[in-house]
């Protein structure tokens, strides 16, 4: 009994490393084929990707070194303060707008507080803290100059909250007007302390 019970367990086991061997070979088989897939994507996604080296620089940084200046920017202003603006957008839109954004940075080689000029008189405005409700736009076409809007409660739709700038600090920003006719094609834009540039509007 023990002979039999000993070949019935060789055949079974002869048996089983058989077919251990066959799926093993039917996996390598299967194995080389998904292997080279995902090496061709693996190396297509490389070969998209933009190396880190080449990637356009933020706006904002640490204050190690200026950006790069945006390609598509519609003016930049320089004070003397320090300061430097960087308008990137002058867009109309449907509801008789004209929106500004773009970058201010600090480049003065110290922390600075915003100057309370760029903040406006009015009362409203001074609540909200430093802000850009004091810019404005002057179309010399048409002899009219454009204050930064006012929301129902009198606060100024721009950036405001405005905190010290640390070197090399910068902030995003923004500010709506009312758009002046389609036919103007630019405007000045003024802020105070710091030079007037024109804008073409899109």
């Amino acid at each position: 009994m023990r002979k039999l019970y000993g070949a019935g367990t060789a055949r079974a086991v002869t048996a089983a490393l058989a077919a251990a061997v066959l799926g093993l070979a039917l996996t390598a088989c299967g194995g080389d084929d998904d292997g080279s897939d995902k090496k061709n994507t693996g190396s297509g996604a490389v070969s998209s990707a933009t190396p880190a080296g080449e990637r356009q620089p933020q706006q904002k940084d640490d204050g190690e070194g200026a950006p790069e200046q945006p390609v598509d920017a519609l003016a930049t202003v320089k004070g003397s303060n320090g300061f430097e603006f960087t308008v990137t957008r002058a867009e109309r839109d449907d509801g008789g707008f004209l929106t500004l954004t773009g970058t201010v940075r600090n480049t003065s080689g110290k922390s600075q507080a915003p100057p309370v000029q760029w903040n406006g008189q009015e009362t409203q405005v001074k609540r909200t803290g430093r802000s850009f409700a004091g810019m404005t736009l002057v179309d010399k076409t048409d002899k009219k100059r454009y204050y930064v809007l006012r929301d129902t409660d009198g606060f100024p739709l721009t950036t405001t909250g405005l905190t010290a700038f640390a070197d090399g600090q910068s902030v995003d920003f923004f500010a709506q007007f009312p758009a002046p006719p389609k036919e103007t094609g630019s405007v000045d834009l003024q802020i105070p302390l710091m030079p007037t540039a024109t804008i073409e509007l899109s």
